[in-house]
């Protein structure tokens, strides 16, 4: 069945400041961006749960980077899904659409009927910003914790950059009237404006993890506290917003913040996968290595694990000494 005419907020992220508060934030709508990555696997519901969690983070904290090229998240764990990797590409041009893709690795019998949160055990949650060639890639970690990987992200930001951050995230199968069941997912990021400039490690993560509430004190911790409040009282349906469109949700929970709106980023599903960058992940094995990867018909493959292209290569093509062959 088809999935309908698009709600014009659908797979958007709204940036927006309260002005009282001096917060800022971000409304994110994941629908055609969501079936675009779950599509492409036959996940349990649970895993598909986290990876909507994790693609929704993604949406919402690729936005807020000055991003040249792509942010990364990362869990890792010991659990039953021992890996969720998600993408962000930024724009190559402004007005084109951001690209986000997401795929986990996980044990199937080893899942439980417990929440989505208790497929993962022990491990950490990452965040990566590459920002292209002639860059240092930025990297930090947190342990799994907190009940969410939400609130894995909200560590993050308290430790590793000193910024006050909360979550507010539903996302669940869609059985609108007349609409084929699919994933929607929807949320708020709320981040207490920086004193310094973000995304710059000041910890090495070790001891104690901070919270949000530890960053903020005085006049400053009021009107986090306040905003928080607010916030608290948002519905699952309104993140979800097939009928509340981001600004009107602001409107709802903040209007005495005078809550200030920029232009939406729109995201879609989209995977940088191709055949020369399969050539050249396969570029540092010998001959004697290629040789071994190579299938009883004669040839090399590889699967995007993110979007399952498939690719067939002449052996004698790939590897360091293939010009040689």
């Amino acid at each position: 069945m088809s999935l309908g005419t698009k709600i014009a907020w659908d797979d958007t992220v709204l940036p927006f400041q309260l002005d009282v508060s001096d917060i800022r934030g971000r409304v994110a709508r994941l629908d055609g961006a969501l079936d675009g990555i779950l599509k492409q696997h036959d996940y349990p519901e649970k895993v598909e749960a986290l990876v909507a969690e994790m693609a929704l983070l993604t949406a919402l904290i690729g936005q807020t980077v000055s991003l040249r090229w792509k942010l990364s998240l990362q869990v890792q764990s010991k659990g039953a899904v021992r890996m969720i990797a998600t993408d962000y590409f930024a724009p190559k041009v402004e007005g084109e659409p951001a690209r986000i893709r997401a795929y986990a690795s996980f044990d199937r019998d080893r899942l439980t009927d417990g929440v989505p949160f208790d497929q993962v055990g022990e491990g950490y949650f990452a965040i990566m910003i590459d920002q292209g060639k002639g860059t240092q890639p930025y990297q930090g970690i947190t342990p799994l914790a907190g009940g969410s990987i939400s609130a894995c992200a909200e560590a993050y930001f308290a430790q590793s950059e000193q910024l006050p951050t909360r979550f507010s995230l539903s996302f669940g199968k869609s059985t609108e009237p007349g609409v084929g069941e699919h994933w929607r997912a929807g949320g708020v990021m709320l981040q207490h404006m920086p004193k310094a400039s973000p995304f710059v490690a000041t910890g090495d993560g070790e001891g104690q993890i901070l919270t949000a509430e530890d960053l903020v004190d005085g006049e400053e911790g009021e009107n986090w506290g306040r905003v928080n409040i607010l916030l608290d009282t948002v519905e699952d349906l309104e993140l979800i917003g097939p009928s509340v469109a981001p600004t009107d949700l602001l409107i709802r929970l903040f209007h005495e913040e005078q809550p200030r709106v920029y232009d939406a980023q729109s995201v879609q599903f989209g995977c940088t996968c191709s055949e020369d960058r399969v050539r050249q992940s396969l570029s540092i094995y010998s001959a004697k290595d290629i040789e071994k990867m190579t299938t009883p018909e004669g040839d090399v493959t590889a699967d995007c694990q993110f979007c399952g292209a498939h690719y067939v290569l002449d052996p004698g093509s790939v590897g360091f000494d293939a010009d040689d062959a």
